[in-house]
């Protein structure tokens, strides 16, 4: 076989440093985590600003300003920064949405309601649950479904949709009168869709299993960001993670959550991009708690 002429592999060279920049350009030059500053107010004027308080609580700001917070376990939540332990530091709070009864997650979601005005979203009927046994006030509390869109802030706001999350849901509360813990039915496990005003959207995947429709819900709603479990034991660990990143989801990026919070979880951020392997089209972005990133 003859050598290609110079002409001939001055081409084929190009294609191939094409090829390799397209697929390079999938993962891009990924935003970094920004450490904690003295400044806790989120600056993200046109960006979508992701901050990780630990286990599956996030502060995220919108394109336009708004701040949603996820899952807020804060107060009693060993990997949250003591900054963030008192509910003020959070700043202004918008709206707060909520996965699923378990403590880990409600948290201190009706402290932090009551504290700035915002209300609850819940996406699998533990809202009225909220207001049953006292928790938050009935105009704090706001329900909707999996599958179900709403806006909460108007046509040019973020839209949020609640999506399917494989898990349990019980709500502990104890009784004022007893003392006595009491479990209660705390609605179904969801995830959230966000999609901000620019179109970015990220999925919080709340607490989860691996399950098939993860295809489904990634082809319908392309998240550009997925924040993902990767403990273990009580959620998908690091091998199921990366099935659903790879093989399922594909988005542009992913932040690992749910770990390093007790023994059981044993789940790491290296765990997840060793079964990755190499060429994965996803960035993976590890904050530590209390770090942003910007997208």
């Amino acid at each position: 076989m003859h050598a290609p002429r110079p002409a001939l592999r001055t081409l084929l060279l190009a294609s191939a440093a094409a090829l390799l920049g397209a697929c390079a350009s999938n993962v891009g030059n990924p935003p970094a985590p920004i450490p904690p500053t003295a400044a806790t107010a989120p600056a993200t004027a046109g960006k979508t600003e992701v901050l990780w308080l630990g286990q599956a609580a996030m502060r995220i700001t919108t394109p336009g300003g708004k701040v949603i917070v996820i899952d807020p376990w804060l107060t009693q939540n060993p990997k949250t920064p003591a900054g963030f332990k008192q509910l003020a530091a959070l700043g202004k709070v918008d709206l707060i949405l909520v996965t699923h009864a378990h403590g880990d997650h409600l948290g201190d979601a009706p402290a932090l309601a009551k504290l700035t005005n915002a209300p609850i979203y819940t996406g699998g009927g533990l809202g009225q649950q909220l207001v049953q046994l006292g928790l938050v006030p009935a105009n704090l509390s706001q329900r909707f479904n999996k599958s179900g869109t709403v806006m909460p802030f108007g046509p040019t706001g973020p839209k949020i949709t609640a999506v399917h999350a494989e898990h349990s849901s019980e709500l502990i509360h104890k009784d004022p009168v007893t003392g006595k813990d009491e479990t209660h039915y705390g609605g179904e496990p969801v995830g959230y869709i966000i999609e901000m005003e620019n179109g970015f959207k990220v999925w919080h995947m709340g607490d989860t299993g691996l399950f098939g429709d993860m295809t489904l819900i990634g082809t319908r709603y392309r998240p550009d960001l997925v924040l993902i479990p990767i403990g273990g034991h009580f959620t998908m660990g690091a091998e199921d993670a990366a099935i659903a990143i790879r093989d399922m989801v594909k988005p542009k990026y992913a932040i690992p959550m749910h770990y390093g919070t007790s023994p059981n979880m044993t789940g790491t951020p290296d765990a997840l991009k060793g079964y990755l392997g190499v060429g994965t089209a996803t960035a993976v972005i590890v904050p530590a708690p209390g770090e942003r990133v910007v997208f």
